[in-house]
């Protein structure tokens, strides 16, 4: 159950209904910034990016930025030209509603690709959403946000910075299109702490990689993902040192928040069934670590095998195989699931036996560890099962 969010000094928030699709939700979500706050984001390696990413990166580089606006239902992406216009017209109604400049507002959209958005709809909704503006609308913004979420994804901490109390808010969105380097997903993580732009730029692509950039629910990326990183500087004295104390602090709390989202998108993966953490030890490089992990984490047989508790291990060591590892030595291989070693030396391991591996597969929450005994690297990723209810939510999910 998602937990419910400290205000965050700086920032307020409103969620309000604009009827975008034919349901009885909010689905425009409208976050005020303080002057004088720091914003940095990350955006999708999709080269079919939506036309918000794109505006948003141009708003983004001028700086300044006071406000972001979010809509659920519509992902104004493959929409052209005519998407351009339609997102610079909603910063346009934003700026106009806050006094502010349109280049001070970044949009964000998520849904069904391909349509057009409802402009109009959106446009008549924020003066509503002005006016709803709280600080304590954390909440109510973790679920207007939501497409094929079956819950809201929240996550905060508390953190002492210069002998003064900072928090950490952050809400996310995302179920399934979901693949590292962002995804169909939506992120927003603010604390009130001040923190210099050049630094706030640095943490937000760390925790990222560290979060956002492990999870895998379907190895596909979508157009519209994004994660922004607010520091409203309301609390405390500048930190602009990436060597205090204090930076260290805030980027580990940033970190455990950024985590917790991440994980969170994975355990609601459409139809998942499963939460399985994919660890790959002793490997040559980071990213020879990161390339068996993924293809384990993302290969649809593997991933069926998980929903179906099959502790297939032949599905895991073709994987291995499969990640393009230079002159790997598949006699020094060995594969456990949780404690259970289930291949020694490249083959089954002694002493395993069918029933130990369907033990650990009929769990919810599980590990399968790669060692490849090449080097000292280690890196591990997030992923979940394929079940039956996948294939149905992406059958129906314009219908």
């Amino acid at each position: 159950m998602a937990q419910s969010l400290p205000q965050v000094p700086g920032i307020r928030l409103a969620s309000v209904p604009a009827h975008i699709k034919k349901w009885q939700r909010d689905d425009l979500l409208l976050i005020e910034i303080a002057e004088g706050a720091s914003v940095a984001a990350t955006f999708t390696q999709n080269a079919f990016c939506a036309a918000p990413v794109i505006v948003a990166k141009e708003h983004i580089a001028r700086g300044g930025i006071r406000a972001l606006l979010i809509n659920a239902g519509n992902a104004n992406a493959a929409t052209g030209d005519k998407g351009l216009e339609n997102a610079r017209q909603c910063c346009a109604g934003v700026a106009s509603a806050l006094q502010l400049e349109p280049q001070q507002v970044l949009p964000f959209s998520t849904g069904v690709i391909g349509e057009h958005l409802p402009v109009q709809k959106i446009l008549d909704a924020i003066p509503a959403a002005v006016t709803s503006l709280v600080a304590d609308g954390w909440d109510a913004a973790s679920r207007a946000i939501m497409t094929t979420d079956t819950r809201p994804k929240t996550a905060s901490r508390h953190v002492e910075i210069g002998g003064e109390r900072v928090v950490i808010a952050g809400i996310a969105k995302g179920a399934g299109m979901i693949q590292p380097n962002m995804a169909t997903m939506l992120a927003y993580v603010a604390t009130d702490a001040a923190v210099a732009q050049p630094l706030l730029d640095r943490l937000v692509k760390e925790v990222v990689a560290a979060s956002f950039n492990r999870i895998s629910i379907d190895g596909d990326t979508s157009t519209n993902d994004a994660c922004v990183l607010i520091a409203s500087g309301a609390t405390g004295k500048m930190i602009d040192d990436e060597a205090s104390d204090d930076f260290l602090r805030l980027k580990a709390a940033l970190e455990e928040v950024h985590i917790e989202l991440a994980q969170a998108i994975v355990r609601d993966g459409e139809g998942a069934t499963k939460f399985v953490t994919v660890q790959v030890n002793n490997a040559a490089s980071s990213k020879e670590a990161l390339a068996v992990a993924f293809e384990i984490g993302e290969s649809p047989l593997v991933k069926t095998a998980l929903y179906a508790s099959d502790p297939n291990w032949g599905r895991l060591v073709m994987a291995v195989g499969n990640a393009g590892i230079e002159d790997l030595d598949t006699g020094k291989v060995s594969i456990f699931l949780d404690e259970t070693q289930i291949v020694e030396n490249g083959g089954r391991a002694e002493g395993y036996t069918e029933e130990a591996g369907k033990k650990v597969f009929a769990q919810a929450d599980f590990t399968i560890t790669v060692d490849l005994q090449r080097g000292s690297a280690c890196e591990h990723i997030w992923t979940c099962d394929f079940s039956h209810e996948y294939v149905t939510i992406n059958a129906e999910y314009r219908t």
